[in-house]
């Protein structure tokens, strides 16, 4: 049989797709012994009992079917109720909601229902490691807006400004933000509304870690105004605020026209999100706020610990206010970020990952995750101190 050569099998949109930077990491830290990893972006939480208890009644009575293409009704219901009550803002949950394989098929979903070939979406980084990868392989460009550090990290609205072109389709914003730690205060979601408003264009809003912020109230952007809310698509989940993340159900909410448009592609593709997956997610709505706000509060404790030691290292960081990341500045170790996160994992079995993993933006950083028991931390903080009188 003739052997085929000289064909690009895979399309150039994915053969160009970059390698995440996270993984090439875990892959040396798998292979280790001792490692404390501050790497990982998941709850080191198991999903709350009554959560694991409605998951496990779905399972046993028989909820192994098919749901609505949309989701189940009861869970669109609970997710309306739950963003009016929190934030104001009232979907219809008939048609301006749909539930997804977690939030990052909602985000597939949603630049692939809008976006046409050459369409650009401004993303401002360092940013989660998908957003850009999701952009591309909708046929769309990603238009990186760096932010700094001097403002927390939270982008300034006259980089988004001036990123604009003809080609622009949308504003892509995600605060709190992985892997920063950095959110955003209303008066720059208003200065971002204008802009989007001034040009007519979409925004889409990733607000996964909203329940999890410290000495701040999140700023839901689509409830900021009516208006708003008619050239938004929020995509949301239980993932990181409930500790469900092998669960893989999200949900996104928008104007009844673009949410059609997502149902179009999801049912072609997916289905539906996991049956058990969206009984164990009414049961989080319903009952979950107790347990949200204990995992809160035990992230607020480690992230005061790893700020602080971090500065105390000589390791500057600002002080990130959402989600379980801290993002410090590593120049005084006289490394490169790469450089400095292979060191701390071969000397002293320390996993981080690297700033540039998340784009523009991000060099000269590391990212760390609170997600892990404050004694893990403490001890990584010791590795740390060690690490840094060698090379600080």
């Amino acid at each position: 049989m003739q052997e085929v050569t000289n064909v690009q099998r895979l399309s150039k949109r994915v053969a160009g797709l970059k390698p995440s930077g996270i993984r090439k990491f875990f892959d040396i830290a798998a292979t280790m012994k001792d490692v404390i990893s501050l790497g990982i972006g998941e709850p080191d939480f198991t999903t709350p009992k009554p959560i694991l208890d409605a998951g496990i009644r779905s399972l046993q009575n028989g909820e192994t079917h098919y749901t609505s293409n949309w989701g189940k009704m009861e869970l669109r219901q609970a997710i309306s109720d739950n963003l009016q009550r929190l934030y104001q803002i009232k979907y219809d949950p008939t048609n301006e909601i749909i539930a997804t394989v977690g939030g990052s098929e909602a985000l597939y979903l949603t630049f692939t229902a809008i976006l046409d070939t050459g369409d650009e979406v401004i993303i401002p980084t360092p940013c989660f490691v998908s957003y850009q990868a999701e952009v591309i392989m909708a046929g769309g460009v990603a238009v990186e807006v760096p932010a700094r550090e001097a403002n927390d990290f939270c982008v300034d609205p006259d980089d988004i400004r001036k990123a604009i072109t003809p080609r622009t389709k949308a504003i892509f914003i995600g605060y709190p933000s992985n892997p920063t730690g950095a959110v955003a205060t209303r008066e720059v979601m208003m200065e971002i509304a204008k802009i989007a408003e001034e040009f007519d264009l979409l925004v889409v809003t990733d607000e996964l870690y909203d329940r999890l912020v410290y000495d701040f109230q999140h700023v839901c952007f689509p409830a900021l105004d009516e208006s708003l809310k008619n050239r938004t698509i929020l995509i949301g989940g239980f993932s990181k605020n409930y500790a469900m993340t092998g669960w893989r159900i999200g949900f996104a909410c928008g104007p009844s026209d673009l949410i059609q448009g997502l149902v179009r592609i999801h049912q072609y593709t997916i289905m539906s999100a996991p049956t058990t997956a969206q009984d164990a997610a009414l049961v989080a709505i319903q009952s979950g706020d107790p347990h949200v706000e204990e995992m809160r509060v035990e992230y607020d404790r480690r992230r005061r610990l790893l700020v602080a030691g971090l500065n105390r290292l000589g390791l500057s960081t600002f002080e990130p206010r959402g989600a379980f990341y801290a993002f410090p500045n590593i120049q005084a170790s006289g490394m490169d970020d790469e450089s400095f996160c292979e060191k701390l994992l071969v000397e002293e079995h320390v996993a981080v990952v690297p700033g540039n993993a998340f784009g523009p933006g991000g060099e000269g950083y590391a990212r760390m995750c609170y997600a892990t028991s404050y004694e893990k931390i403490e001890e990584a903080i010791h590795r740390m101190e060690k690490f840094m009188n060698r090379y600080g």
